[in-house]
C-alpha cells in the first residue's frame, strides 16, 4: 500500500533548518497570573496569544541507536489551518559559555494527512498530549507558558487530565547557526523573571 499524499512547506521565511536556543522552568498553578502579569509589562505585546494544541510524538526504531523522533502538532482551536512536522536534533549542553540549550530544529507545515503518512512510513505514536496556554513575544525571543494534559483516551482531546499542578515556561528563539550571543540575551530576559520563574539550561537524557 503507498503512503498518503502529504505536502510540507517551509515554517521559517524558507530555510527550515534552524538552530533553537531553549530555557526551561515552570510555576505553580497558583502563581500563573503573577508571572503573566510579569509577561505582560514585559513583552511586546500585553495581550498574549493563546493557543490550544494536541501533539502527537512518533518513533521511528532502527537496527541501533536511538530511534528517529518527530513530532506533529495540529491547532485544537483551528483545525483548517496545517499541520506542524517538527524535528529536533540532539542538545549541544556541553559548552558551558553557552546560557541555554542549543538543538538544531527542522519546523514544516504539512497537510492533515501527515499521521496516516508516517504511520504509512514505518512510524508508530508513542504518546500524544494536549498543550494550552499563552505565548508572548520579545523581539525576536518567545515565551510560552503552558498547561500540559495527558489524553486519556487515545485520540480523544476532550478527555484529558492535568500532567501537574504546575505550568512549563520556555523560553526560546530560532536563529540561524552562529548566533551565540543570543544566549546571553535569554540570559538577561530571564534574570527579569525572577523570582517568578527560574529558567535553566536543560539536559533532556537527565530526565529520561
Amino acid at each position: 500500500m503507498e503512503a498518503p499524499p502529504v505536502s510540507v512547506l517551509p515554517i521559517t521565511g524558507g530555510t527550515i533548518s534552524m538552530m533553537e536556543y531553549l530555557l526551561q522552568g515552570s510555576v505553580l498553578d497558583q502563581a500563573l497570573e503573577s508571572l503573566l502579569h510579569r509577561l505582560r509589562g514585559l513583552c511586546d505585546n500585553m495581550e498574549p496569544e493563546t493557543f490550544a494544541d494536541h501533539e502527537l510524538v512518533y518513533l521511528l526504531k532502527g537496527q541501533q541507536g536511538n530511534p528517529f523522533l518527530l513530532r506533529a502538532r495540529r491547532s485544537l482551536s483551528h483545525p483548517t489551518v496545517p499541520w506542524h512536522l517538527r524535528y529536533l536534533g540532539q542538545p549541544e549542553v556541553g559548552d558551558k559559555s553557552r546560557h541555554a540549550l542549543v538543538r538544531n530544529c527542522v519546523d514544516v507545515a504539512a497537510s492533515h494527512s501527515l499521521p496516516d503518512f508516517l504511520n504509512e512510513m514505518g512510524f508508530r505514536m508513542d504518546h500524544e498530549f494536549v498543550a494550552k496556554g499563552h505565548i508572548f513575544r520579545k523581539g525576536v525571543l518567545k515565551v510560552v507558558v503552558s498547561k500540559l494534559s495527558r489524553i486519556l483516551v487515545p485520540e480523544n482531546t476532550e478527555n484529558t487530565e492535568p500532567l501537574s499542578l504546575s505550568y512549563l515556561v520556555e523560553l526560546s528563539v530560532l536563529v540561524p547557526a552562529g548566533q551565540d550571543t543570543m544566549s546571553e540575551d535569554m540570559r538577561s530576559f530571564a534574570e527579569q523573571l525572577k523570582p517568578l520563574v527560574h529558567l535553566e539550561k536543560i539536559d533532556p537524557k537527565r530526565h529520561m
